[in-house]
């Protein structure tokens, strides 16, 4: 996973990036395509504040909070970005399986009906 990190009003730290680059390659498996993070680490006062921005293929993810540690905002908003992608996952895998009842319910009446004898055509045979 490619990951931008920012720093606002706050000096870089390797070890910020690091604990959060870690964090984020965990994604890697619930995601299909390969995806890109862009996070913002900003202080303001006595909150420190994580935002991330994750976009993949078909999905558009954005999560932030603030608490008074920024290992415990990194932890918080990559728990919401995990339960984005498997409500996302959930909801296409749904979307999924309804297209394909409807499709297999489609079959079977088709086939039922193709099982029926056609009212018309014995008609036809008694008469010659």
């Amino acid at each position: 996973m490619q990951v931008s990190v920012t720093f606002k009003n706050i000096k870089s730290s390797d070890a910020l990036k690091a604990y959060v680059q870690k964090k984020l390659n965990r994604f890697d498996k619930l995601l299909d395509n390969p995806a890109e993070a862009n996070v913002v680490f900003s202080v303001e006062k006595i909150r420190h504040i994580t935002e991330i921005n994750l976009t993949s293929d078909k999905v558009n993810i954005y999560a932030t909070e603030s608490s008074e540690s920024m290992s415990a905002s990194i932890d918080i908003v990559v728990d919401k970005i995990k339960q984005q992608i498997n409500k996302n996952r959930s909801l296409v895998k749904n979307r999924h399986s309804k297209y394909r009842n409807s499709v297999k319910q489609s079959e079977a009446h088709h086939e039922d009906y193709m099982d029926e004898p056609d009212p018309d055509s014995s008609l036809g045979e008694a008469s010659l």
